[in-house]
């Protein structure tokens, strides 16, 4: 009987005629490595398109963490892009609700509980304004105390002069959005809900923000206590400070808005630095926060169409993204409200309109400072003509027009996202 061959398979003569047998085990061992290598290479390319992190939503246990969608009044479910495919100019609401329900910790003392309860109000509410062409954005925060009419909501019948607050109480989220829009002039068809405990998690994701202070800020009603200088903040004191009213600026709450403005500049330059743009992790720990503490509309709640949006912010400069307050004046029959400044207001609502970017001409806001020494940055765009380009003989010319920024008038205050700002307490 012929003994078979003891030779290694590779030194083995090759029978002539006859193919050579496939060596199914082997390949065997090489797929789990394929198929790690196909995931590491797709979560590295979401991770090099993502701006802010949100590209990371399609990592399978965050999408399922998304909630069920709130449906707004008025806007259909929109269609689901591919990622990147978005066009023309995007606009989306953010609520910050003052619930205490299942808030856990430190709000869930008899007092917090009976300061809030239900859906609670919208003592925050920003709009952000992407333009069509995707260079310049714009966050329009809108005071907690602003008298405005509130279209109807649901059962709930158009009223005049409510506070702006009171919209999530009264209708929910879609409430808030309808009344947004009717302030604004925009059409929003993108919302988020976001509660305390969301903004302790999504400090906590990013590792903290750092924030300057001019002087001490002290607020007892929010358990606040910072020296002046450079502060990293996370948690429960992140959440205190965006929450303080009484430790800044003159105590109101549009020194509240100017210091969240501060913060979420600061928050904006972090996400977007290199760092946490090159750590798929850390981008994926910020969406994975903000899936998970966020009450988002029907029209986000499709991983493709979050990554969209996140993608229309990616090449647009810090210096072109502002930060302002809705322009209001003092309320003459009750000086603890405001009421909207109707010039100022409709050239606001008129700037949006244009779809181009806004220069501001006003100062910071009154809880905040230029920090020292003031960081270099690009300058904003100014609200110059853009220059013709001369036609050349014999050739066809070819003009590049850059946008020309719109002056806001100068009672509208705010920053941009570069600038480098201190917080002054209420001492």
């Amino acid at each position: 009987m012929h003994k078979p061959s003891s030779a290694p398979v590779a030194l083995r003569p090759r029978l002539r005629g006859r193919p050579e047998p496939v060596r199914h085990g082997r390949q065997k061992s090489r797929r789990p490595a394929t198929a790690l290598l196909r995931l590491v290479a797709a979560v590295a390319g979401v991770a090099v398109v993502s701006t802010v992190g949100v590209a990371a939503y399609a990592v399978v246990d965050t999408v399922s963490s998304i909630k069920p969608g709130i449906h707004l009044a008025g806007h259909p479910a929109q269609a689901i892009p591919a990622v990147g495919s978005i066009s023309g100019a995007v606009n989306v609401l953010l609520a910050g609700t003052d619930t205490r329900s299942g808030q856990g910790g430190q709000f869930s003392t008899a007092d917090e509980l009976a300061g809030s309860s239900g859906a609670g109000n919208n003592d925050v509410t920003m709009v952000l304004h992407i333009a069509a062409d995707h260079k310049s954005a714009v966050v329009v925060s809108i005071p907690r105390d602003l008298m405005v009419s509130v279209p109807q909501c649901g059962s709930q019948p158009a009223v005049d002069d409510q506070m702006f607050n009171t919209t999530l109480s009264r209708g929910g989220l879609s409430c808030v959005v309808a009344t947004a829009e009717q302030l604004t002039g925009l059409s929003i068809p993108y919302a988020a809900e976001i509660s305390f405990d969301g903004v302790v998690a999504m400090s906590n994701a990013v590792g903290g923000v750092s924030v300057c202070l001019a002087t001490p800020v002290v607020d007892p009603y929010v358990g606040l206590n910072l020296a002046a200088g450079q502060q990293t903040l996370v948690g429960s004191d992140a959440l205190a400070f965006v929450r303080s009213r009484h430790g800044v600026g003159d105590g109101s709450d549009l020194g509240r808005i100017s210091n969240q403005q501060l913060f979420l500049s600061a928050l904006l330059r972090k996400v977007t630095s290199a760092g946490v743009l090159s750590n798929p992790l850390e981008m994926y720990t910020l969406a994975h926060a903000a899936v998970t503490n966020m009450q988002m509309s029907d029209t986000l709640t499709q991983p493709t169409t979050l990554v969209a949006i996140a993608l229309a912010m990616k090449s647009i400069s810090l210096n072109n993204i502002v930060f302002l307050q809705f322009p209001s004046d003092t309320d003459p029959n009750d000086t603890a409200r405001v009421i909207p400044d109707p010039a100022s207001a409709q050239a606001l609502v008129s700037a949006l309109a244009t779809d181009q970017p806004l220069h501001l001409t006003g100062t910071l806001g009154v809880a905040t400072e230029t920090a020292t020494p003031t960081a270099t940055a690009t300058p904003a765009p100014t609200p110059t003509t853009a220059p013709t380009t001369a036609a050349t003989p014999g050739a066809t010319p070819t003009p590049t027009p850059t946008p020309t920024a719109v002056a806001l008038p100068s009672n509208i205050s705010g920053q941009t996202a570069a600038e480098q700002t201190c917080t002054k307490g209420n001492n």
